[in-house]
């Protein structure tokens, strides 16, 4: 296999042969724990390196070239394609995932010999993630998802110290699996439509939808829609949503950051994917069923919400409505997509940021967070109080922030294609998911300590908290640097 065969699959390589080392480590020491972590984070690095590398090769004015499953350059049915959306997706995924496992890094610590078992689910779980990302056949985004998910399932009860953990798992693990089942059987419906598993090259359903003129548009209008809902599964968009809450708060705090985000990332990057690039044409279908979906999400997401008592799940909720906010970028088509990238960027720095705070304030191993042990937070840690405000600033979308630029962004792009009621739709909600984040910030600085406990912050969950604040005011205050690059970041 020649360098630029290499290249396009080098992170998956690369976080392959990270596992695998990991995995080693634990044979040949007896201690392997931190070992493990520092191999862990270095992969996920040379990943992001990787993905540098990508986007510098395009820039270049290399070739746009897609790879089959033997690594050569095919004209027909490609498995892999490396173009700008692959290689930004791969940063953002790395580099979220890097400061996702730094918020686990005491959990690592803690397990003990089951530390390499963890670390190894981590890389392989942003294997696949990324893999949706760069897949250009259904098969192999398929293979991603289910890569990333049934690690994810496990992450989710790994701990198993609570009955909460095993019920998340379970939990995700069955509606993942029907998940999954819905979105192969739209594949199904896909192929039986126009022919074809790869979205690009000769005989693709690009190419097929393009010049022809579908026989029985029911079976392909059934197809989308199973795509699409296995697809809003993934992302938590309402009403396939129910997964989130219960996994949020069963899973252990250290990891939910990762899971949260990460997830995020890939599964909008995997639905533009296949409407961007696979079925572009057929616009006018999907992008109607996308943006009923935003809507109910943006409202179930802010109404449940609002009463909820513990953290997680607050949060949990809150992720289905910016589901629904990021899924505005969609129906505006290709002008839509540097509005879901900078959305999607920054939430997922937001979320890991939030997720850092539960995870100092519930401990790492914890599974629910009420809003009780948050009372009075202000006094026992000022500093994590303020931190945690700037990111429910963000998530509120309060101006000088990067969740204000984001939102300004995908209200743009839904209005200029046409969906008035949404964007109004998305201000109602964003007016009403005010309460929702100051009631939290409320509770931090308006009531008494909850107790007298020192809330202690590891280093390494610190500088995850620099991160995601300074990013969150600075892209706040400056975004053309990222709205441009994400403006960039097009599929083939």
């Amino acid at each position: 296999m020649n360098n630029a065969a290499l290249l396009p699959i080098a992170p998956e390589v690369i976080l392959l042969a990270g596992a695998l080392i990991v995995i080693l480590l634990l044979v040949l020491l007896d201690r392997p724990y931190r070992e493990g972590g520092i191999v862990a984070m270095a992969a996920l690095a040379a990943a992001a390196v990787a993905s540098v590398l990508q986007w510098q090769a395009l820039g270049d004015g290399a070739d746009n070239l897609y790879f089959s499953a033997q690594g050569v350059p095919v004209p027909r049915l490609p498995m892999v394609v490396m173009d700008h959306y692959s290689a930004f997706a791969g940063v953002v995924i790395f580099v979220v995932s890097m400061l996702g496992l730094a918020v686990a890094w005491r959990l690592v610590l803690t397990l003990g010999a089951r530390s390499a078992e963890f670390l190894t689910l981590v890389l392989l779980a942003v294997a696949g993630l990324h893999m949706m990302t760069a897949s250009a056949n259904m098969i192999m985004l398929f293979i991603g998802l289910e890569t990333a998910s049934i690690a994810l399932y496990v992450l989710a009860g790994f701990t198993r110290e609570r009955a909460n953990a095993d019920e998340a798992a379970v939990k995700y693990f069955l509606l993942g699996s029907l998940a999954s089942v819905v979105f192969v059987y739209g594949a199904a419906l896909l192929f039986a439509a126009t022919g074809s598993t790869a979205f690009y090259g000769a005989g693709s359903m690009r190419e097929f939808l393009a010049e022809n003129i579908v026989a029985e548009p029911a079976i392909l209008l059934l197809a989308m829609g199973l795509v699409i809902v296995g697809m809003s599964f993934k992302v938590t968009a309402a009403p396939f949503h129910q997964w989130a809450p219960d996994v949020y708060q069963g899973a252990p705090s250290g990891i939910v950051g990762l899971m949260a985000a990460g997830v995020k990332i890939a599964g909008f990057a995997a639905l533009g994917r296949i409407l961007f690039s696979a079925l572009p044409s057929q616009i006018d279908d999907w992008a109607p069923a996308l943006a009923i979906i935003a809507g109910a999400s943006m409202i179930i997401g802010t109404v449940l919400a609002a009463v909820q008592d513990d953290v997680k799940r607050i949060l949990a909720y809150s992720g289905v409505a910016h589901a629904g906010y990021i899924l505005m970028a969609f129906v505006a088509g290709n002008e839509g997509i540097g509005s879901m990238w900078f959305y999607v960027t920054t939430y997922a720095l937001t979320v890991i940021g939030v997720f850092a705070v539960v995870a100092v304030v519930s401990g790492s191993r914890s599974g629910s967070s009420p809003l009780a042990e948050w009372s009075g937070l202000s006094s026992r840690a000022p500093v994590l109080a303020w931190v945690m405000l700037i990111m429910l600033l963000a998530l509120a979308g309060i101006p000088f922030t990067t969740g204000f630029v984001a939102k300004v962004t995908v209200f743009t792009a839904a209005t200029d294609a046409g969906y008035l009621w949404l964007m109004i739709l998305a201000l109602v909600t964003t007016i009403v998911g005010l309460y929702v984040y100051f009631r939290l910030a409320a509770v931090m600085f308006l009531e008494g300590p909850a107790g007298v406990e020192e809330v202690v912050v590891p280093p390494t969950t610190a500088l995850v908290l620099a991160v995601a604040a300074v990013t969150t005011v600075l892209l706040g205050l400056l975004p053309w640097p990222l709205l441009d690059l994400a403006r960039e970041a097009l599929p083939l």
